[in-house]
């Protein structure tokens, strides 16, 4: 097999050939680990790499699978986590310098249903701080970098989960999606990023941003495999309030249906203003792509959607304001500079502003699900602009904001991926976002594979990580 050949297997083929006693568990965490110690120093994807750890669970997994068969898809494959999931006996620290001893005595939710399904953690990943943000430039520890061109952001607040699996340095990663951060780096590094319906998802054990906005979801380099990861996290929990009380079933099941006898809704207003022509040239083709695979085409009218980003972050500042205010009290100095004044800005959102901003929420959501009647899922880009240079001052203007086509799929808790549909003349991935009706995870995975495999974006790799 060829150099990296391991490294970019989906996590999907990956575990066939585990469970088939192919190819180890201990090799492919020993390829890993090669490529991590290699290629990562340029990146800065990785927080904290648990080697010796990972190499003994994964012959632990050798041998179970080797004695008992395996216990599902994901048995022995490697996983790499974003820094703000607590992991039992293992530093986790929000990509802070406040929490920078912190290791929790209990897994989170979803670590723990992880380890049920028999992953192996290689370790954690990098983030924009307390996940305030949109770059993964860390004044405590550097800029994570974007593999397509490493002078460029991978964006954030989960940077780390996408530099990492676009470079071939992880098989899945979580992430977390406040205000577009798991579609934000999927979308700028050309993997694929799902954030489920809100509340689809347990949060036990997840260092919150905004608790009525704050999503977990999956991160792949196929939608087979964010499906599949999703299988594994999905579910009520008893424990996390916020978690709904829905089955999950099996996001797999419909996968190969493709788009045939699917409507897709395009909302022009807002979301196809203001794109760079490479994107929005991208993305009409990828809608393109979509009719000539089966699938009717109709309009979509949110006439509200231009209130969004403003509402959602009139929300997430206040009560991310009020987490921190403990914090912002004692240890005002330990935070990067744009995160405290982020979180300052909290403190200054007025009550009725706050109480507007839930109006707000609830009349775009019943236009979003009214558009949603009429067509299946709605397709758009997942950003204006391909990933702008570390450093480069990035606008929080609600007309201009890069996550401004991210924040109405968070406001209204809706489902919606992130998966690539080309790139633009520089070489830098341009992101589609799927978005579906409520716990509909399953029409929005179908959708986005439908596209992934009439297309060959997603078997792309940036240059330098054979």
């Amino acid at each position: 097999m060829s150099a990296g050949a391991l490294a970019f297997l989906s996590a999907a083929e990956l575990g066939r050939r585990i469970a088939r006693g192919e190819v180890s568990p201990v090799e492919v965490v020993g390829e890993l680990l090669g490529r991590i110690e290699r290629l990562d120093p340029g990146l800065g994807s990785y927080l904290l790499v648990t080697g010796a750890r990972a190499l003994d669970e994964a012959r632990a997994a050798g041998t179970e699978i080797a004695a008992r068969g395996a216990r599902g898809p994901l048995h022995g494959v490697p996983v790499a986590l974003k820094d703000l999931f607590d992991t039992a006996g293992v530093r986790t620290t929000a990509g802070s310098k406040i929490l920078a001893d912190r290791v929790p005595a209990r897994d989170a939710a979803v670590v723990e249903r992880l380890r049920a399904a028999g992953v192996v953690l290689l370790g954690k990943l990098a983030m924009h701080e307390f996940a305030y943000g949109t770059t993964t430039t860390s004044p405590h520890r550097g800029a994570c970098r974007n593999p397509w061109d490493r002078a460029r952001v991978p964006g954030g607040s989960s940077g780390g989960s996408g530099a990492a699996l676009a470079a071939g340095l992880a098989h899945l990663s979580l992430g977390t999606d406040t205000g577009g951060s798991i579609r934000i780096p999927a979308s700028a590094c050309g993997v694929v990023g799902l954030k489920p319906t809100f509340g689809r998802v347990s949060r036990r054990g997840v260092i919150p941003l905004a608790w009525s906005l704050d999503h977990v979801g999956p991160m792949a380099r196929t939608v087979e495999d964010a499906a599949l990861l999703l299988n594994a996290i999905a579910g009520p929990d008893p424990e996390d309030p916020w978690c709904a009380d829905v089955p999950a079933g099996d996001f797999t099941r419909d996968l190969e249906r493709g788009a045939r006898g699917l409507t897709i809704g395009v909302p022009e207003r807002y979301f196809f203003e203001g794109l760079e022509p490479d994107v929005a040239a991208a993305v009409r083709a990828a809608v393109a792509t979509l009719g000539q695979e089966g699938a009717r085409r109709t309009a979509a009218e949110m006439p509200h959607v231009t209130e969004a980003h403003t509402a959602l972050h009139a929300i997430l500042a206040a009560e991310a304001g009020a987490y921190h205010a403990p914090w912002l009290r004692t240890r005002a100095e330990d935070y990067g500079e744009d995160v405290r004044r982020a979180l300052e800005l909290g403190h200054f959102i007025p009550a009725v502003e706050y109480v507007n901003a839930r109006r707000m929420q609830q009349i775009v959501r019943e236009e979003f699900v009214a558009a949603l009647r009429e067509a299946d899922v709605l397709v758009a880009p997942s950003l204006p602009r391909t990933p702008p240079a570390i450093g480069e001052p990035m606008s929080r203007e609600p007309g201009r904001a890069w996550n401004r086509l991210m924040t109405p799929a968070n406001l209204t808790g809706l489902p919606a991926i992130s998966l690539p549909c080309g790139f633009d003349r520089a070489g830098l991935p341009v992101g589609l976002q799927i978005i579906g009706r409520p716990f509909d995870e399953a029409t929005v995975l179908r959708a986005a594979r439908a596209f992934e495999r009439a297309t060959d974006w997603h078997e792309r790799r940036p240059p330098g990580t054979g």
